[in-house]
């Protein structure tokens, strides 16, 4: 029998037993997309470049990464790719992080004359763009409703399958800190459409009954929350949200899914600097009030996440002057391992170091020597 929701007790006996996460989310450097890194070809390369990198994470104070799975990879490559996911599990271990996994994924692009399908092998990319697609969910298509695989019956069924041998197979590893079952139900204009999708991995994720908590966060302002999301928020053990806004964005979003909701809060998407949601103001919050968060971006590399949305250069050259383009967007390490700004990973490692108890709290953040380029 499949078991229930967590009780707000649950949810909070969960948070106060857990360590404060703060990661990010992750793709290897020298990976365009999450084919790239998840695929057989040149898998030794990429988990090389993954190892090294969570290096740097670890260095930070980072001790979790969030990663959304690809499903063309698991239908094509079922079980080399449980192979190399475990393999993931080994590494991330080695460094003291552990991974939130997602399946689902509303982050779409219209099925129209510029649609790449997903496909197996050498990646295509595009260069100065978000993501290295042109062609891409964040303002290349006002108007047009997103694709996903799942909106087809037959290829539903083997995701479905897919998440329940997944979530089986590893609901009691401690490597696997929460199960995200559902990236921004909703986005790209799909509204009600996954609505069925998403009540259907938390059905499958509950048979599993697995002893981390299970989530899908708001991407929208939680007050203008679609049906989807509305959803997943009812059904979620943990309440996370995304925001990329600004320092007080954030603590209005706070507020509100406290008030709302009395669960314990993750933000699993977070870091706009072109938006003013810097690591200076929004970190110490997160400590602050203990919010689990995941910021966007590792390395800078072949993905380009430093590059601005499509939708931020459209506002800027509609004479919208609240933008600092001169900013990179996400990530924290220039492609040579050195930090983007240093201060940042200072900012990083001394609230890292306070939650974990590694320095004492009368430790003065101005004369705190924690992280050396």
């Amino acid at each position: 029998m499949a078991s229930e929701k967590w009780s707000v007790e649950q949810a909070w006996q969960w948070h106060n037993s857990s360590p404060w996460l703060r990661g990010c989310n992750f793709i290897p450097s020298d990976c365009c997309n999450r084919i790239d890194f998840w695929q057989s070809l040149n898998w030794e390369k990429h988990i090389a470049t993954a190892d090294r990198e969570l290096a740097l994470a670890a260095s930070a104070g980072l001790n979790s990464v969030r990663m959304i799975l690809e499903f063309t990879v698991l239908d094509e490559e079922h079980d080399s790719f449980m192979e190399r996911f475990e393999e993931f599990l080994t590494v991330i271990d080695k460094h003291g992080i552990s991974a939130m996994i997602c399946f689902g994924n509303d982050c779409t692009v219209p099925k129209n004359a510029d649609y790449r399908a997903p496909h197996l092998g050498v990646q295509e990319y595009d260069w100065g763009y978000h993501g290295g697609r042109k062609n891409s969910p964040h303002g290349s298509n006002p108007g047009k409703i997103g694709y996903s695989l799942l909106d087809e019956p037959e290829i539903a069924g083997r995701y479905y399958r897919y998440e329940k041998e997944i979530i089986t197979k590893y609901a009691n590893d401690k490597r696997i800190c929460v199960w995200d079952l559902f990236n921004e139900p909703g986005n790209s204009r799909r509204g009600e459409i996954s609505v069925p999708h998403v009540k259907r991995m938390f059905e499958v994720a509950r048979s599993c009954n697995p002893s981390q908590p299970l989530t899908t966060g708001v991407w929208h302002q939680p007050w203008e929350a679609t049906p989807a999301e509305l959803t997943a928020l009812e059904l979620s053990d943990v309440i996370s949200f995304h925001c990329y806004g600004s320092y007080h964005s954030n603590i209005r979003v706070i507020s509100y899914l406290k008030e709302k909701f009395g669960r314990p809060i993750l933000n699993t998407e977070w870091l706009h600097r072109i938006q003013h949601d810097n690591v200076q103001e929004v970190f110490p919050l997160f400590y602050l009030e203990r919010i689990h968060c995941w910021h966007w971006g590792l390395v800078a590399g072949l993905s380009q996440t430093y590059e601005p949305w499509q939708s931020i250069w459209n506002c800027y050259e509609a004479g919208m002057n609240n933008f600092d383009v001169t900013k990179w967007q996400h990530d924290i390490f220039r492609a040579n391992g050195k930090p983007y700004d240093p201060e940042e990973i200072k900012i990083f490692k001394y609230y890292s170091e306070l939650a974990d108890g590694k320095i004492s709290q009368d430790c003065d953040f101005n004369e705190y020597q924690g992280y050396k380029i």
